[in-house]
């Protein structure tokens, strides 16, 4: 894996049989990442190198890393989702990121143009981290089967008990239950785990 950016910007990260040859990504867009560098180098973040890439941080916490796609040079925001991005140039980083965002370039015009609001997000993003700021985890739950509601009404606290739980508990419960295909087996799950659960434990607990 690649040790240095210059390294980076000449031979690509290093992590697949693309490296140093003309089919490296970094090498197709290596004026864009190099224009990219130039743009972060003058802000107050530290340059490093992880996974094979540039990467920079403020105070050793992890702001934003310069690298490239098949299609595109990027820069990626570990906590952009807590960014306000009036430009609307931020894209999520993945499909089910609720965290990284990042700004894609195709062209040294399009990063020259959008610098302005490059800058002003790299300085959203050092007031994040001075301010200790954590991107909410996802409160999106798995959906409750019928058999548990059923529960709840059968047993006086045990909803209660259940909504004690934390997040990360009561998705594994919800988790183990769901994925029984018969009714009968998600009962039997749910009536397993009924003194666990009124006691605060995981499903994994002892």
């Amino acid at each position: 894996m690649q040790t240095t950016i210059s390294g980076y910007l000449a031979d690509g990260c290093g992590r697949c049989a693309h490296f140093a040859t003309d089919h490296c990504k970094a090498r197709h867009w290596q004026r864009e990442l190099i224009l990219l560098r130039d743009i972060v180098t003058t802000t107050p973040l530290t340059e490093t190198i992880k996974w094979g890439a540039p990467c920079y941080t403020y105070e050793d916490k992890n702001v934003l890393m310069i690298a490239a796609f098949k299609d595109c040079a990027f820069i990626s925001f570990f906590k952009g989702s807590l960014l306000k991005d009036t430009s609307g140039l931020l894209n999520k980083a993945g499909e089910n990121s609720n965290s990284g965002m990042l700004i894609k370039f195709t062209g040294v015009d399009q990063i020259q143009k959008a610098t302005p609001t490059i800058l002003e997000l790299i300085q959203q993003a050092i007031e994040v981290e001075k301010q200790g700021l954590q991107v909410p985890k996802s409160n999106e739950m798995i959906p409750i089967p019928e058999e548990l509601t059923e529960m709840f009404a059968q047993h006086e606290g045990f909803q209660e008990a259940f909504e004690a739980l934390t997040p990360g508990r009561q998705k594994g419960y919800l988790l183990h239950f769901s994925q029984a295909k018969q009714s009968s087996t998600r009962i039997d799950r749910i009536e397993k785990n009924l003194t666990k659960i009124f006691q605060g434990k995981g499903l994994h607990d002892r």
